[in-house]
């Protein structure tokens, strides 16, 4: 089954506190994730950022809304259990608790008063039932998608010479080629059958990496792979990067996946995430923090 939203995590994790006792935070993602019989894959899905799980996300805001409804409350740090109000919810047995469902309490609409300047209107998070982080991240993702097309169609209509200048200036913000002017030096320089460049593979030159860039509209597929893949033979060499601004047919990810030699390969979408990862031809334009409270810094312990 897919993991379920937070507004379908809310009743279950009430029915779990309905024993009357302290619980933690972990004892209730472990317990509504039997109840609701996930994999192990879908209990390891994490958001976007990969910072956090998605059910843990889920089951973490449902128990937000509850405690601001008044139906949990936390006696302590780190530990919930279930209100007087919380019991008497539950013995109405509500086929499901929702942000509809949790309106009828003062205190939650108060709650959503200091979030919304429009209180009384349904904000596009409750709709779609994703937490804060999930509808943060998602725009976030849907941003970056954007940015990394433009770039792409960007990158494409820039000269062969530009576009050897871009790939030094990725592969050094990534920590190959040692410093910009040795990269420089060694891209374009090789022309030996299919070899483009070699870039150093640490600051010290203990060891190169040959390079192929190709700015092509036409899908890269195996034949140019077994061209580059031989040049890297000829030059009795064992690690290579071919770069485009195309993509790659399954034929020639199959191959490369195949033989002895290390060779990569950087589709035109890779590339264009590399340039926003490492800030090439990229600036930013706005920054934002999410905090939470530090629990530690009330401790009065």
């Amino acid at each position: 089954m897919a993991i379920p939203d937070y507004q379908s995590c809310m009743l279950p994790l009430l029915k779990f506190y309905a024993d009357g006792q302290e619980h933690t935070f972990r004892e209730a993602i472990e317990a509504l994730a039997r109840e609701f019989k996930l994999t192990d894959a879908e209990r390891r899905e994490m958001l976007p950022s990969g910072q956090r799980e998605v059910f843990d996300n889920r089951v973490g805001w449902a128990r937000t809304y509850l405690k601001k409804a008044g139906l949990i409350e936390a006696p302590k740090r780190g530990v919930n259990r279930i209100t007087k109000r919380g019991l008497d919810v539950l013995k109405q047995k509500p086929e499901r608790i929702d942000v509809s469902f949790l309106a009828q309490f003062q205190e939650f609409k108060d709650f959503r008063a200091l979030r919304h300047a429009k209180p009384e209107e349904e904000p596009e998070l409750d709709l779609n039932n994703k937490t804060p982080e999930e509808s943060l991240e998602g725009a976030y993702q849907k941003l970056r998608s954007d940015l990394a097309s433009d770039l792409l169609q960007r990158v494409k209509t820039c000269s062969p010479t530009f576009f050897e200048r871009l790939v030094v200036e990725v592969i050094v913000k990534m920590g190959y080629g040692g410093t910009r002017k040795d990269a420089g030096k060694a891209i374009g320089k090789s022309g030996d059958g299919g070899i483009d460049g070699i870039i150093k593979e640490d600051k010290l030159g203990l060891d190169a990496i040959y390079i192929q860039a190709k700015r092509w509209d036409n899908t890269v597929g195996r034949p140019e792979i077994q061209k580059f893949v031989g040049a890297l033979t000829g030059q009795r060499a064992k690690k290579g990067l071919f770069i485009t601004t195309s993509d790659f047919t399954s034929d020639a990810e199959d191959y490369v996946s195949r033989i002895d030699a290390k060779v990569v390969l950087i589709d035109g979408e890779t590339l264009a995430q590399l340039m926003i990862d490492h800030n090439v031809g990229v600036s930013t334009i706005s920054t934002y923090e999410i905090k939470k409270v530090d629990s530690d810094y009330f401790s009065e312990e």
